[in-house]
C-alpha cells in the first residue's frame, strides 16, 4: 500500500526572523529532498486547515481564539510568545495548515487511502501545551490528531512515539491523565525544555520517558526504544501509532549534541511501522518537529519517508 505526503506552501510564510533556526528554509530542504527520483511513487496532497473544533479538543478555547486574533495582526514587527516562540502575521494560518495536514493524514490513512502518511509541515507541534505557546510550536499537530482518531473514527486507544531530542512537554501535558492516550519520548537530558525524566510515567503508566545523555549514539537510542519504549506500546495495545518525527538527534544538528545517522532513523521508522502493521487496524502517521542542520533534516526526512513507503 502507498505513503502519502501531505503539506501546504502557506506553511512556508510563517516568517521567524533572520537567524532563527526554525526557518521555512527547513522546509524547503526536506521538500527539495522528497522531489528526489527514489520518491516518485510518493503520493502527495495539499493539507487542509484544522478547525477550531478540532483544536479545543486539546487546547483551551480563549488559547486558540488568542492565537487566531493575532493573525494578520501582529504588524511588521514580530511578536514573541516566548524568548524562542515567534509569530508574524501569516503564523495562524500556518499553524492552522501543519494541524490540519495530521487530520488529514490520518482521515486518509484510517479510511485505506494510504498505508502511511508524512506531514511535511511548521510550525512544529510537540511543546505547545493546553494553554501555552513554546519551543517554536503554537498548536501540539500530534495531539490535535490523536483526539481526531478517537472522536471522528471511534478509536479508543492511541499511541504517539517521539524520537524528538527535545522532550514533548506539551505532548505528555495532554495526554497524562488519560489512560487511553500513550506517550513515549528518548531525548537528551539535561536539555530543553526540562521535562521528560524516568519518573514521569503518567496517570496509568501511559507515559514513557527514556532519556539519554548528551554524547548518545544509535546503540544508546536503538537500547532505549528495545528495552523501555517498545514492550511499553506492545502492553498499551494502541489501535493507531502517530510519530512526533524530530531529527535534531542527528550528530550535525547545532540544537543538541546527541550522535544519531540517518540509519538510526531508518531503524526507528522500520520497527514502528512493523509494530503498526502486528498491532494497529491502521499503518503510521507521521509528523515533523525538529531538526535544524538543513543537510542532516533533509537526509533524515529521506530515510524516514523511503522506509516508510517500503514497509
Amino acid at each position: 500500500m502507498s505513503t502519502i505526503l501531505f503539506s501546504h506552501p502557506a506553511c512556508l510564510n510563517h516568517d521567524t526572523g533572520w537567524g532563527h533556526p526554525e526557518s521555512a528554509d527547513r522546509l524547503r530542504a526536506v521538500m527539495r529532498a522528497l522531489e528526489a527520483e527514489d520518491f516518485h511513487y510518493l503520493e502527495r496532497a495539499e493539507a487542509p486547515q484544522a478547525t477550531r473544533e478540532q483544536l479545543i479538543r486539546v487546547h483551551d478555547a480563549d488559547y486558540v481564539d488568542w492565537v487566531m486574533s493575532k493573525t494578520g495582526l501582529v504588524g511588521h514587527n514580530k511578536y514573541h510568545m516566548d524568548s524562542d516562540t515567534v509569530m508574524c502575521p501569516d503564523t495562524g494560518d500556518a499553524a492552522l495548515y501543519a494541524a490540519g495536514a495530521v487530520v488529514a493524514a490520518i482521515d486518509t490513512v484510517l479510511t485505506g487511502g494510504a498505508y502511511s502518511a508524512f506531514c511535511a509541515v511548521r510550525p512544529p507541534g510537540h511543546h505547545a501545551e493546553p494553554d501555552q505557546a513554546m519551543g517554536f510550536c503554537f498548536f501540539n499537530n500530534v495531539a490535535v490528531g490523536a483526539e481526531h482518531a478517537r472522536v471522528a473514527h471511534g478509536l479508543k486507544r492511541v499511541a504517539v512515539v517521539d524520537f524528538d531530542v527535545h522532550h514533548g512537554n506539551g505532548t505528555q501535558a495532554m495526554f497524562e491523565k488519560n489512560p487511553d492516550l500513550f506517550y513515549a519520548s528518548t531525548h537528551q537530558a539535561p536539555l530543553y525544555p526540562g521535562t521528560g525524566a524516568a519518573g514521569e510515567t503518567g496517570c496509568a503508566h501511559n507515559i514513557v520517558n527514556a532519556p539519554l545523555p548528551p554524547g548518545a549514539d544509535g546503540p544508546a537510542f536503538r537500547k532505549c526504544f528495545e528495552e523501555h519504549i517498545f514492550p511499553a506500546l506492545e502492553a498499551f495495545k494502541p489501535e493507531l501509532i502517530l510519530v512526533s518525527a524530530g531529527f535534531d538527534g542527528h550528530a550535525l544538528d547545532p540544537l543538541a549534541n546527541m550522535r544519531l545517522s540517518e540509519q538510526d532513523y531508518r531503524w526507528i521508522t522500520q520497527e514502528l511501522a512493523r509494530m503498526a502493521r502486528k498491532m494497529c487496524r491502521a499503518g503510521l502517521v507521521s509528523t515533523l518537529e525538529g531538526g535544524y542542520d538543513l543537510y542532516a533534516l533533509s537526509s533524515s526526512v529521506a530515510a524516514h519517508v523511503a522506509t516508510l513507503m517500503i514497509n
